[in-house]
């Protein structure tokens, strides 16, 4: 036997969590270059090396999927997702050195923030697309 298929959400549901979870997408991606930037600029103690180098390589990554991530693409946020990876396992790792957990906490928190709300975006995004294109609706 074959399950029927699920009913996809209205568009009158969807269209406010869809504005919703893209603005806190865009604080945790925000957020999470502001705090970067932030903390190497201000407290971080570079050993001689120079900050724009070490900036420039922490963020770029990040600021190839910022034209996207700003016009909304939902394949943008879809990438995202993926890479954001990175700053969360580097979070974790920056948990473990000595004075350094809020920063740690921080990017891991802001990754994780950015990812759970990129994920219902793009998941919520793609049923409007499949309810406007005509597929049956709730």
């Amino acid at each position: 036997m074959s399950k029927k298929p699920k009913l996809l959400p209205s568009l009158s549901y969807l269209q406010p969590r869809i504005k919703i979870s893209r603005w806190i997408a865009l604080i945790g991606y925000l957020g999470l270059i502001v705090v970067m930037l932030g903390y190497n600029l201000l407290y971080a103690d570079m050993h001689g090396a120079n900050p724009v180098i070490i900036i420039a390589v922490q963020l770029l990554p990040l600021s190839i999927f910022l034209p996207g991530i700003l016009i909304g693409h939902v394949r943008t946020h879809a990438w995202l997702c993926f890479a954001i990876n990175m700053y969360f396992i580097q979070g974790v790792l920056i948990c473990f050195q000595p004075g350094r957990l809020n920063y740690g906490l921080l990017m891991s928190g802001l990754s994780v923030l950015y990812f759970i709300a990129a994920l219902y975006f793009v998941r919520w995004s793609f049923q409007a697309q499949r309810v406007i294109a005509g597929e049956q609706s709730s």
